[in-house]
């Protein structure tokens, strides 16, 4: 049973400006080496980093806030380069109290010239 669905779209060139402190607080080490390994590509990479924790909030049904910090939420790729939320803290929980513990978190990804866009599917098993 599906219990969140939440989608994203948002411009990469918003990331061109961020300070270094701003991408540290926001997203990962992991992420932003993730994101540095593409030189070229780095706004691209920070957006659809960006997107998909918005989507999985949308998904959530919150935001970011008390309950949820931007570390609750991150990105990385599996050994086939799919890209996986990891959720953390406050997102974890609240995903724990929607299905009872017993859930697939679905991400998918895509960018397309100056935008990135991100859906999320939380499915109760």
């Amino acid at each position: 049973m599906i219990v969140g669905i939440g989608i994203d779209l948002v411009e990469c060139d918003r990331f061109l400006d961020w300070s270094a402190f701003k991408k540290q607080r926001i997203f990962t080490r992991k992420e932003l080496e993730y994101a540095d390994a593409a030189s070229a590509n780095i706004e691209k990479h920070l957006a659809n980093f960006w997107a998909a924790r918005e989507a999985c909030l949308k998904a959530l049904g919150t935001g970011f806030g008390e309950n949820i910090s931007f570390s609750d939420v991150s990105v990385t790729h599996n050994d086939a380069g799919r890209p996986e939320l990891i959720l953390a803290g406050g997102a974890k929980a609240l995903v724990k109290e929607l299905t009872g513990g017993n859930a697939a978190v679905h991400l998918s990804i895509t960018d397309q010239g100056d935008y990135s866009a991100a859906v999320v599917v939380i499915e109760k098993l």
